[in-house]
């Protein structure tokens, strides 16, 4: 099934881009991986869970070893909305500090952008859902995504996609 796969990524992707942005600018930047980029990440994943300590990034990895494509969604260079709202914690735009490089995403960015991230994620987990293809939310994959030059964005995350008798996602 890895070229029905993809097309299921290449729907979830048009579902994204498409989605609303605030005042209308579309930052969202998208990527689609199967095969061998699956195992590299995977192994990563794990690697990366090991070398830090950090709690279920071989779990996660392990679901991305055994999905059949991973839709990655991401922010690049998004700008400040320009509403002088405070929701990032500066009451003024012009006050959000630079996009400095963090521990594992770019930061800080504006709530406006990350609310856009957000409803694009969730327009593809839709379309995932209409077709009935298994997918979860996975910020852990972002971080190994960026990290291997898999997806050019400041922050990401992924979605990974099967199709099996039981959802691989939720055996926890």
């Amino acid at each position: 099934m890895p070229n029905i796969m993809y097309t299921a990524a290449e729907l979830m992707a048009v579902a994204a881009r498409t989605a609303p942005k605030a005042a209308g600018k579309d930052f969202v930047v998208l990527e689609i991986l199967q095969g061998d980029q699956l195992q590299k990440l995977a192994d990563a994943m794990v690697d990366y869970g090991r070398q830090t300590n950090r709690k279920n990034f071989d779990r996660d990895g392990e679901n991305v070893r055994r999905s059949e494509a991973v839709l990655l969604i991401g922010l690049k260079n998004a700008q400040k909305a320009g509403l002088d709202c405070g929701a990032c914690g500066e009451p003024r735009c012009a006050e959000l500090k630079d996009l400095q490089p963090g521990p594992e995403f770019a930061g800080p960015i504006c709530a406006w952008r990350l609310l856009d991230l957000g409803i694009a994620i969730g327009s593809a987990v839709k379309t995932a859902s209409i077709l009935n293809i298994d997918n979860r939310i996975m910020y852990r994959i972002g971080v190994l995504a960026r990290r291997l030059g898999l997806i050019d964005a400041d922050m990401a995350v992924g979605i990974p996609l099967s199709a099996t008798g039981k959802n691989i996602y939720f055996d926890r």
